[in-house]
């Protein structure tokens, strides 16, 4: 179905923003819905938090713990490296929340 067979509101005409060529359009004054806002910053939290506890891979694991550890002998792992990808996805996160939080004080 088209979205040009809709009628517009009593008052006139709709304003709608079109992106990627018309494909998806948005009326003005809508908002993202709050699952959204919630889910975005609980995924990233959860990616966080999991490359910080598997960071060395699964050392403690019975069967493939030991294989792990000798790997990271070997390679040599960087911790500076993990906790600073680990960092820069917080700070995403704590920018996320605030541009979240920001953008509804903003319509009240």
């Amino acid at each position: 179905m088209s979205d040009s067979t809709k009628t517009p509101p009593a008052g006139g005409h709709e304003e709608l923003k079109e992106y990627a060529g018309g494909w998806m359009t948005e009326r003005k004054g809508t908002d993202a819905p709050a699952f959204l806002k919630l889910a975005f910053p609980i995924i990233g939290l959860f990616a966080t938090g999991y490359l910080v506890v598997y960071m060395y891979g699964e050392v403690a694991h019975e069967d493939r713990g030991a294989l792990v550890q000798k790997f990271n002998e070997v390679t040599q792992t960087s911790p500076t490296l993990m906790y600073a990808v680990a960092a820069m996805a917080l700070v995403y996160v704590i920018l996320l929340v605030s541009f979240v939080i920001r953008q509804f004080k903003e319509e009240e």
